[in-house]
């Protein structure tokens, strides 16, 4: 079975202050760097519709209004190596033209090369699941392709 298409084409991540961030069609990725050895009970995450929270040992380390919807009861985070928090959002607008430009409203926001990455990848990734037999992973494309690129369902 081959990997699926986000881990074949790579992310384009978001860098922040406490890790980065970085998205597909379906999901928001969030990776937040925590002190060495920290434990599951040190963390508070509070994951809803339009809102996220976190704090590790009492500290806050993000908290907000999301940029887009997600789907409360699919969000999930993980630690990872007792030094890595890991939050995966399921986005409620699901398709290429639903390009966060920021993490937060007004926060985290992508600069503007990384957010035409951003768009490139999941138009590669929208052309990948309408064309299911061919492998996008490696295209390169130019032109607009904001709003989820060209639409090709006429042809």
């Amino acid at each position: 079975m081959s990997a699926p298409f986000e881990e074949r084409s790579g992310v384009v991540p978001c860098g922040t202050p406490w890790g980065r961030w970085y998205q597909t069609l379906e999901e928001g990725f969030i990776e937040v760097r925590v002190p060495p050895g920290t434990r599951a009970k040190d963390v508070r995450c509070s994951l809803r519709s339009r809102h996220i929270s976190l704090a590790v040992c009492g500290q806050e380390l993000l908290q907000g209004k999301l940029f887009d919807s997600t789907v409360t009861d699919e969000g999930t985070w993980t630690l990872e190596d007792r030094q890595m928090i890991r939050i995966v959002l399921m986005k409620t607008n699901r398709d290429a033209g639903n390009c966060w430009t920021s993490l937060l409203e007004n926060e985290y926001a992508a600069d503007p090369w990384v957010q035409d990455q951003m768009q490139r990848k999941l138009t590669l990734e929208r052309f990948q699941r309408e064309n299911p037999g061919f492998d996008f992973s490696g295209a390169e494309i130019s032109g607009n392709y904001s709003k989820g690129g060209p639409d090709f369902s006429s042809l």
